[in-house]
């Protein structure tokens, strides 16, 4: 089948890449990165950025524990449009002690949001908070499976998940498997 749409040019290119590690030292890391490049020579108010050239390459990494509070996240703007850029790195320091989960976007906010931070390393934590969540649920589950197979009086927590979107709206059906749910019962039957 051919393609439809008009030609078109390429402007900017935006690459997100967050990766989750587990250390030695029984905490997480989950480090994040932002490359913004251009598709044509653009002029800025510091100078050039080439065709192809990279405008912004930031990077954040941040120390979790298994409840998934921030230890210290370290911030690096290794390319930027402004030599100021650089200057608000230190301000990350101030999400140590930020759990993620709800509200987690307003507390990034209030301690790094607007003239204190920078937008697009701010921007970053959404998906790594999300990187986060995958790269220690299975972990979590497993611990979940142990404790339920060492003590069969144990009762699953409420899933944090319910209500955090449409699929598993209180009263659908993904919601209805999580409530019923066992770490060591049968698997449940995939939705035809």
């Amino acid at each position: 089948m051919q393609d439809s749409r008009p030609p078109r040019r390429l402007l900017h290119d935006r690459q997100v890449q967050c990766r989750g590690y587990q250390r030695e030292d029984g905490l997480f890391e989950i480090e994040g990165c932002l490359i913004d490049t251009k598709g044509e020579e653009t002029q800025f108010i510091y100078g050039k950025v080439a065709a192809s050239g990279v405008l912004h390459q930031m990077r954040l990494v941040m120390v979790l524990d298994w409840d998934l509070v921030i230890h210290s996240v370290e911030a690096f703007s290794e390319q930027a449009p402004t030599p100021e850029c650089g200057q608000v790195t230190e301000a990350y320091r101030a999400l140590a002690g930020v759990r993620i989960g709800a509200g987690f976007k307003r507390r990034v906010a209030e301690r790094v949001g607007g003239t204190v931070g920078c937008t697009h390393l701010t921007e970053l934590l959404g998906p790594m908070a999300t990187t986060a969540i995958q790269t220690l649920a299975p972990l979590q589950q497993k611990r979940l499976r142990e404790r339920a197979a060492a003590d069969p009086s144990f009762q699953m927590p409420t899933h944090w998940v319910l209500n955090t979107c449409h699929a598993y709206r209180e009263e659908g059906e993904a919601a209805r498997r999580i409530r019923t749910w066992k770490p060591n019962g049968p698997a449940i039957d995939p939705v035809k």
